[in-house]
């Protein structure tokens, strides 16, 4: 093969967790040019991912809104004869553009009725019985492909982490400052820790560490802005607020200076991971077996048993999040202060 397509998932935590797709691809067919299709929000994390020759935009809530956006896709997939198509999105319509693009191999799961426009069926995986990084792996390892490094890696720019140390060095930020960075935010209010815990999270870590070398970073998409004032708003020292302040390829450079993030489940957390930084991650709704981090970092899950998150939960109304309630300031931080202390010891 001579060119191969990957069409790629909607969400920054997914995309990572597909990333040791275009290395096995790569290795299988070294002289190969390696696509991947993906929507726009996730360009700049694709961008930070090994053995990836071209991004192709599929954005059907923006870019490829109407039938004739639509068409003009499939007529430039077209112009580019691929050679095979590695559906990891489910949809239908991912499946159509492939169709109509004329890519003679088209591999992917049998979903939403559109098996007639596959090629090749990939063998059945219920989406929560295995981790998604396997569940995406096992797309072309059904197509006869190894897959030899399951990890998730991305490759911070040179170019970008110098720009960070800029931005850094601009909110008070020493060279020899050590960093451990909280996300506060979250895609769904369900796998949030509550706000009040972040404020006692963040001023016991400033008290530990106020005499040392180490700052406290709040990072964070625009979208976070809100949340992360109404958490600063309650902290006497501040830390640092990145929170609106990075791009996505400026996140996974910060995340590569850091000894160690706090995050829930979230995009953040897996990028962390995925450029070797130590992290505790809070699981509440979400099950670490099938969303955790698979990088090379270190990391410590904290989640408790409450019964109703036995299985991964979507309730999105629930009324108490007792999940998330349930892991304390004190399990997070007592692990955070082990981690620092064993890291710079």
């Amino acid at each position: 093969m001579k060119k191969i397509l990957v069409v790629n998932v909607n969400w920054v935590g997914d995309v990572i967790f597909s990333s040791p797709i275009f290395k096995a691809l790569k290795q299988a067919y070294p002289k190969a040019t390696i696509s991947c299709m993906a929507p726009l929000r996730v360009k700049e994390v694709l961008e930070c991912v090994e053995c990836l020759d071209e991004i192709i935009i599929c954005d059907e809530g923006n870019v490829h809104r109407n039938i004739f956006d639509k068409i003009k896709l499939i007529l430039e997939l077209r112009k580019k004869k691929f050679d095979a198509a590695f559906l990891l999105h489910r949809s239908l319509t991912r499946a159509l553009f492939i169709f109509f693009a004329g890519i003679p191999n088209r591999i992917g799961y049998d979903t939403k009725k559109r098996g007639a426009f596959l090629t090749h069926k990939v063998d059945w995986l219920e989406v929560n019985d295995v981790h998604r990084s396997d569940y995406y792996l096992n797309v072309i390892e059904s197509f006869g492909l190894k897959v030899n490094e399951r990890k998730t890696v991305l490759v911070p720019k040179d170019e970008v982490t110098q720009s960070v140390k800029t931005i850094l060095k601009n909110n008070g930020v020493e060279d020899n400052d050590k960093l451990i960075i909280v996300n506060c935010g979250g895609n769904w209010d369900l796998k949030r820790w509550p706000k009040e815990n972040f404020v006692e999270l963040i001023e016991k870590l400033i008290g530990e560490y106020e005499q040392k070398n180490i700052k406290v970073i709040i990072s964070g998409a625009p979208k976070d802005i809100v949340l992360v004032e109404s958490i600063v708003e309650h902290l006497k020292e501040k830390p640092v607020i990145l929170t609106g302040k990075t791009t996505l390829q400026q996140v996974v450079s910060l995340m590569s200076l850091a000894e160690l993030l706090i995050s829930a489940d979230s995009g953040p957390l897996h990028i962390a991971n995925s450029v070797n930084t130590d992290t505790i991650a809070i699981f509440g709704p979400t099950r670490p077996e099938i969303t955790g981090p698979k990088g090379p970092g270190t990391v410590v899950v904290l989640q408790k048993d409450v019964e109703c998150n036995r299985q991964p939960c979507y309730k999105l109304d629930c009324d108490d999040n007792i999940c998330m309630k349930s892991v304390t300031v004190d399990d997070v931080f007592d692990i955070a202060v082990k981690m620092i202390r064993d890291k710079i010891k």
